[in-house]
């Protein structure tokens, strides 16, 4: 365990936020590129955005890098916007980035994309020019956000680029996904050792109430684990998945050069949306497998935090969590999810911080395949709504705004002491 991450005390709780920055710009006939900087107008207004943070009082905000905009042809790179943009945040707003290097989306000239040999090695290059240029100004990293929505969406669905589709689809993407990881910290830790990975992935409970589908549901769980199992050298002939992946593509040599190449975990972020994460597995009337969402009251969010941490044992954080609904509903989510962390972390369990994600309004993925307008497509998951009108403030506090504030002023009462072993450790964002 990084116990150097990790302070007992309520006042090193890390409160974060993020900005949704999903980056698919590649479109094909009758799509829209996803691009949420620019759907949301950050490129213009990041300072406003960014300084909502400060207003909340957040230690840290998630907030990433468009690859295919600072690499825009091969091995050259412009750094023009990042170069404004991360010593704002960093000095004037004295906000520590979790900066994410991969949200998804490639460069328009990285052929194939992920199904390109070379990603791997081109994503570490880029990852390296970063840390070279940004060293003493970012500390904490996140090389790829949810390499499962990653996995599924360009490589099970065929939805995103490079459009692969089916089992194999979805595993020849994971273990690209895989390698790219690997030499990113590699080649992120050589420039910077102090920095810290905050490995981020879309996490969710498979449920069963019929005795003979227990064993689906292990699998489906043991799915859930996939990237960090293979990046951290877990996929051994043993291992429950091992089998599956052969029979779809991955050879075993693959599998034995991720082994040989492990990487240390160094901070679970764990993504988790009480609507959407927790599925059961049925038999539907024609009696086949199915799935639906169930828990919408987020009711196993603590065994989730629990199976994480004692598969891997290494600090936890939240990188993304909200609800959808009303006001009403988002906030008795804000205080119960915040509650469940109080109780983990008084059991002994390193919960090290807290992310409402996005901190305001984002476009909904669904805007790619359609052709409504914009406005169609606003998903208020955050603790800011747009101001749709034409004049007064870009952002409109929800009453989370004032909720969150009251809750990151008073961290002994909303998240506790964490109980540990040790006496003594560093400050987690020092």
């Amino acid at each position: 365990m990084m116990t150097n991450l990790i302070k007992p005390e309520a006042e090193s709780f890390i409160w974060a936020g993020g900005i949704e920055d999903t980056f698919v710009p590649q479109a094909r006939p009758g799509q829209r590129p996803l691009e949420e900087y620019e759907l949301m107008g950050h490129y213009e207004h990041w300072r406003e955005d960014l300084a909502l943070g400060r207003e909340l009082g957040l230690q840290a905000l998630r907030w990433g890098v468009p690859w295919y905009r600072v690499e825009p042809e091969p091995g050259r790179f412009d750094w023009s916007w990042t170069d404004e943009v991360i010593p704002y945040l960093v000095e004037d707003l004295k906000i520590a980035p979790i900066l994410d290097l991969m949200h998804y989306g490639c460069p328009f000239w990285l052929n194939k994309e992920f199904n390109n040999k070379d990603y791997p090695r081109l994503v570490a290059r880029y990852a390296a020019e970063f840390a070279r240029r940004y060293k003493g100004l970012v500390k904490w990293y996140t090389p790829l956000n949810e390499p499962i929505i990653n996995a599924l969406m360009c490589g099970m669905r065929g939805l995103w680029p490079p459009y692969l589709k089916g089992e194999r689809g979805y595993i020849r993407v994971m273990l690209q996904l895989a390698r790219g990881i690997v030499r990113t910290v590699e080649a992120i830790k050589e420039i910077d050792p102090d920095t810290v990975m905050v490995h981020v992935e879309a996490t969710g409970l498979t449920r069963t109430v019929r005795e003979d589908l227990k064993v689906l549901a292990n699998e489906e769980t043991h799915r859930g684990f996939l990237c960090y199992d293979l990046i951290s050298g877990r996929i051994t002939p043993d291992h429950l998945l091992f089998s599956w992946l052969l029979r779809n593509g991955a050879a075993p040599d693959e599998l034995s050069e991720l082994r040989n190449n492990k990487v240390d975990l160094d901070v679970l972020g764990l993504n988790f949306y009480p609507q959407w994460s927790t599925k059961q597995i049925y038999l539907d009337k024609r009696g086949r497998i199915a799935f639906r969402e169930v828990e919408p009251e987020g009711d196993g969010f603590v065994d989730l935090i629990r199976h994480y941490h004692e598969r891997y044992d290494v600090p936890v954080m939240i990188t993304e969590t909200s609800a959808v609904g009303t006001d009403e509903i988002r906030s008795k989510w804000l205080e119960s999810s915040l509650a469940m962390i109080k109780h983990l972390r008084a059991d002994g369990v390193p919960v090290i911080g807290y992310t409402w994600f996005p901190l305001f309004t984002m476009i909904d993925w669904r805007y790619r395949f359609s052709q409504e307008p914009l406005e169609n497509f606003y998903l208020e998951l955050g603790l800011y709504r747009l101001n749709r009108e034409t004049s007064g403030p870009r952002w409109l506090a929800t009453p989370l705004v004032e909720q969150m504030k009251s809750y990151i002023k008073t961290p002994d009462e909303r998240v506790g002491r964490l109980t540990v072993a040790q006496e003594e450790f560093a400050g987690a964002m020092a």
